[in-house]
């Protein structure tokens, strides 16, 4: 009855909705100039637990990275690394595809933590690898032209229009072949053709290890170990692999 009680004196309050907006907040270190005492006292017994699986580091990078379409440094990280990831099985990918929209957070630049990466890959997706005809390639392009971009890999170049169509695409420097077939890394997820990359749906030879340490996100642990084992500090770039006309 409360509710309702004000929601009827919303209605005749003479105020009316004008325009919405939002914005992200980032909630980092900054909110902990002046703590709740009551709220560290509650969280302390888990806090060190917490901090032990989170805290160690497995890599760095030499800039902020951020995800935005049609093309970011970190987007192309992502599905460089589902590529890199076919060593473990024997597979050579002609090219790998991440989804924007399974990238949840932001990489500061310096070390990057176990906990950083799990922000950044919350999801129980798993690295997965399909094939695709070259017919079936070139309409998952043309989705991901009309969805204004996707990760793509190192060797992909697509130009697309503002209104979401299709104008070149090329694997490799060449032309996306009809005639041909494409070994794709990518995850699960994408693999069922979900985000309206719906081309997935005729994939064919699909490896998909289902471990957890095939989790994508470790997948992307594993790479940065690997880098910094070489004393690579890893440092994307945007490089022109999706471009508008």
């Amino acid at each position: 009855m409360a509710a309702m009680a004000l929601l009827a004196s919303c209605g005749t309050s003479g105020y009316e909705l004008s325009s919405v907006s939002r914005q992200r907040i980032l909630v980092d270190r900054r909110f902990d100039t002046h703590p709740d005492k009551r709220a560290v006292a509650f969280i302390a017994p888990y806090r060190r637990q917490v901090d032990s699986i989170m805290s160690p580091v497995v890599g760095e990078v030499g800039s902020y990275l951020a995800s935005s379409r049609p093309e970011s440094a970190l987007s192309n990280l992502l599905a460089d690394i589902m590529v890199w990831g076919g060593r473990e099985f024997g597979e050579k990918p002609d090219f790998g595809i991440y989804n924007m929209g399974g990238i949840r957070a932001a990489l500061a630049k310096g070390k990057v933590t176990y906990g950083d990466v799990v922000d950044l890959a919350p999801f129980e997706n798993h690295i997965c690898f399909v094939t695709l005809s070259g017919e079936k390639t070139l309409e998952l392009f043309q989705q991901i032209a009309a969805r204004g971009g996707e990760a793509v890999s190192h060797g992909v170049n697509l130009v697309i229009t503002h209104d979401g169509k299709l104008v070149s695409a090329s694997v490799n420097g060449q032309p996306v072949n009809s005639g041909r077939s494409y070994r794709i890394a990518t995850i699960d997820y994408v693999a069922q053709g979900n985000d309206d990359m719906r081309a997935f749906k005729s994939a064919e030879n699909i490896v998909a290890p289902q471990d957890q340490k095939y989790d994508s996100r470790f997948v992307i642990m594993d790479y940065f170990r690997e880098q910094t084992a070489h004393g690579i500090v890893v440092n994307p770039k945007t490089e022109g692999r999706i471009v508008f006309e």
